[in-house]
């Protein structure tokens, strides 16, 4: 279970540095607007995962791996956001959706496995 939540960690690290990396590249009048979002947003992914398990308590990690979900979903919708405003490549808002295609699964499992103890 190790190997599965480091990959899990690793995976949102990546997802975290692309994210800034693409942001980049954004309008500078998108500093405070969706640049600022979207990172938050990625960042928000990784923090509470770590966050949750920190606290050594099954039903407050569940709380902090729900909360990473829903960063990494409002994350996802800001990268179609960027998408259609032409902020980023296809190319890229592929690469950043498939990780998170696979953080979410990844995720998910977490979630739920956690809910059969509970």
């Amino acid at each position: 279970m190790i190997d599965f939540h480091q990959n899990l960690k690793n995976k949102m690290d990546k997802y975290a540095h692309l994210i800034y990396n693409l942001t980049r590249n954004f309008p500078r009048e998108e500093l405070f607007g969706v640049t600022s979002q979207l990172r938050r947003a990625a960042l928000s992914v990784i923090l509470n995962y770590v966050e949750g398990f920190a606290r050594q308590r099954e039903k407050t990690l569940l709380n902090f791996l729900e909360t990473s979900y829903a960063s990494l979903k409002e994350s996802k919708y800001l990268l179609h956001f960027a998408l259609i405003e032409k902020y980023i490549s296809e190319k890229d808002y592929n690469e950043a959706i498939e990780l998170g295609e696979d953080i979410g699964a990844m995720l998910w499992k977490t979630m739920a496995g956690i809910r059969c103890k509970l």
